[in-house]
């Protein structure tokens, strides 16, 4: 497998598990504690896989691309590069304020900016969908590295 699908799987795995959770979110589900609790795990979790996304692109997908000879392709891996910074922070906030403390208060303003945090996801995710991956399948750079 290719580090493109494996990114695109990655990228699919988070929109699945945003589109499970607006499911999981609703105020009738969320009166029942072990509904509460199993949505805070899969908030944790979407966190934890969010994090080891940006840090996979990080890693194996930024590199070739800032030593590459075409400048269009560097200039793009760095405007990538420095949008992932926002969403990191935001994530990072976030889970400081709602998640760390293990307290399932499921309130308004939780509700919010947990809708908030997958609309920036999504957001990144659909910008990566439909301008960097075209790119980077154009350019051919990893049309035959493996993971």
């Amino acid at each position: 497998m290719n580090r493109l699908t494996a990114f695109r799987e990655r990228q699919d795995e988070l929109l699945g598990m945003i589109d499970e959770l607006r499911v999981m979110l609703k105020p009738e589900q969320l009166v029942v504690l072990p509904n509460a609790k199993a949505a805070h795990e899969h908030i944790c979790t979407l966190g934890k896989k969010l994090k080891e996304h940006l840090a996979e692109e990080d890693k194996g997908l930024y590199p070739p691309l800032l030593t590459h000879d075409d400048p269009k392709l560097k200039s793009l891996a760095w405007g990538f590069i420095s949008g992932e910074k926002p969403l990191r922070k935001q994530f990072d906030s976030y889970y400081q304020k709602w998640l760390k403390n293990c307290d399932f208060k499921f309130e308004d303003a939780f509700i919010s900016e947990t809708m908030e945090v997958f609309e920036a996801i999504e957001t990144r995710i659909e910008r990566e969908q439909s301008v960097l991956l075209p790119k980077l399948e154009e350019s051919g750079v990893f049309a035959t590295t493996a993971v």
